[in-house]
């Protein structure tokens, strides 16, 4: 399960509304227009690991599929289990405790965030494909590696000699870990570009893709609420990012990565 310290910063209720608003408004648009496209349609049986406080799960129930959340953290759990056509357990992403072949889809919506060991993210790939039903889709969602510096530039932290060092020392080798007083993120693990497609085909899926969410525009911090509110221009800033979804050279300049296969 989740360490002490992860645990605890999750416990503080920050994914209850973190994709509401501003740059997590258009994670959540961006990452909830790529699964409309690539998850069977309802009702088929979605488990969304680590699916936190239910903000994928709430609208996958609604649009009339069946969700399980399963999830490691107690009040993320009792939020989720209270959604419609929404079951919630607890449980850890390396060692799910449902059956094999139970799922038309499994989303790995947190988990990888969070695994600094390569085997350990092995076994959250393998668990889901495990899971899903032959043929089914296996979705995992992971943040980039130079997502830390890009974030720091954006908010006007650079200057911070102590956060410019933390976020400099991460994206050398993608692992964070917060200091007492520094508590930028929690401990936490940024993929290169090219690595969630080679963990997601070792694990055994086919036909693997990753698609930048919010490309390059998650930078614009003080633009994306105007971008978003107005109807036109954020029809035509998603339609924009689908288009580059794809884009090799621009999957490092995103924040989020979605990577996915058929197991």
């Amino acid at each position: 399960m989740l360490t002490p310290e992860i645990l605890a910063y999750y416990e503080r209720g920050g994914e209850t509304d973190r994709l509401a608003a501003g740059v997590g408004r258009l994670e959540f648009l961006r990452t909830w227009d790529i699964l409309t496209r690539i998850l069977p349609p309802p009702p088929a049986v979605i488990v969304d690991v680590g699916g936190a406080t239910g903000v994928y799960a709430g609208p996958l129930g609604r649009a009339g599929y069946s969700v399980t959340v399963v999830d490691p953290v107690p009040s993320h759990v009792a939020a989720s289990s209270g959604l419609p056509s929404v079951t919630a357990i607890l449980g850890d992403a390396r060692s799910l405790p449902l059956s094999s072949d139970s799922a038309d889809a499994v989303l790995l919506m947190g988990p990888l965030y969070h695994l600094l060991e390569p085997v350990a993210r092995a076994l959250a790939w393998r668990e889901a494909v495990r899971v899903a039903r032959p043929g089914g889709v296996v979705a995992g969602a992971t943040i980039t590696r130079h997502a830390p510096l890009l974030d720091i530039v954006s908010r006007g932290l650079f200057g911070d000699r102590q956060i410019r060092a933390i976020t400099l020392a991460d994206i050398a080798h993608g692992r964070h870990l917060p200091t007492r007083d520094r508590q930028v993120f929690t401990t936490a693990y940024f993929h290169a570009p090219g690595e969630p497609i080679l963990e997601a085909a070792a694990a055994g899926l086919t036909g693997v893709r990753t698609f930048a969410v919010e490309g390059p525009v998650w930078t614009m911090t003080d633009r994306i609420t105007e971008l978003l509110a107005d109807p036109v221009t954020s029809v035509e800033l998603l339609a924009v990012l689908r288009g580059l979804e794809a884009e090799p050279a621009l999957l490092g300049a995103s924040s989020h990565l979605l990577t996915f296969g058929k197991s």
